[in-house]
């Protein structure tokens, strides 16, 4: 008789969602860096706290906000700054399918929603 097979369960926390997402977005042509925004430095000094009270180091997330929906959806919100010289609509969509592949391939994790703001646009950026 063979034993039962073994139960395993995979979670990814939401930090390491947000810290894929966040890398994905850095690699996209044309986006300069991930900004926080009031909102996202506020949770990002919050998460900071917990993770240095924890022992843990702090992950580079700012910028940054993972939503789990009660049907277990999963959304991803970024704020970009990007070269001035770069099309938004065309950036915005490269980092929305960059984010929904990288996380996907790396984590295992789908992402349902990728919510894209450009919050900045810096001439002579590349």
């Amino acid at each position: 008789m063979t034993p039962p097979a073994a139960r395993t369960e995979l979670v990814v926390a939401d930090a390491v969602v947000a810290g894929v997402a966040a890398w994905a977005a850095t690699r996209v042509a044309g986006v300069v860096r991930v900004e926080p925004g009031l909102r996202g430095l506020v949770a990002g000094l919050s998460r900071a706290g917990k993770q240095l009270w924890s022992g843990y180091e702090t992950a580079t997330t700012e910028g940054v906000r993972v939503r789990r929906e009660p049907a277990g959806a999963l959304g991803v919100q970024l704020e970009l700054a990007i070269g001035a010289d770069q099309s938004a609509a065309l950036v915005g969509a490269a980092v929305q399918r960059a984010v929904i592949d990288t996380v996907r391939d790396r984590t295992g994790v789908v992402v349902d929603e990728v919510s894209v703001t450009i919050v900045d646009m810096e001439p002579g950026a590349r």
